[in-house]
């Protein structure tokens, strides 16, 4: 019956080691689900619809881009906007998750 609480406890923290990077993919994929409305589910953008892919671009890219768009050297209709709402940590978690989508060909 001792061995019951032990387990439990080895459980749980085991649980709380393995959170952290499972907690960072869900974020990236919620922060990303934002621009599903203009660039397409997982940033696969329908085409013809005149707005840019975001799947497999590189994560570099993405950041440069975003970066451009919250200090304006970037025209945009709305790109600017919204960019200057995310964290640096923000921007990289997207730009990985992005990276991480295969572009329709």
């Amino acid at each position: 019956m001792r061995l019951l609480p032990s387990a439990l406890l080895a459980t749980l923290l085991s649980l709380s080691v393995l959170s952290p990077a499972s907690a960072q993919s869900t974020d990236a994929r919620y922060l990303a689900a934002n621009c599903a409305n203009c660039h397409g589910t997982d940033g696969r953008s329908a085409g013809g619809s005149g707005m840019p892919g975001l799947a497999g671009l590189s994560a570099a890219y993405f950041i440069e881009q975003m970066n451009a768009f919250r200090n304006g050297s970037r025209q945009a209709t709305i790109m600017h906007q919204l960019a200057k709402g995310y964290t640096d940590a923000q921007i990289a978690a997207m730009a990985q998750y992005f990276a991480a989508q295969k572009a329709d060909k």
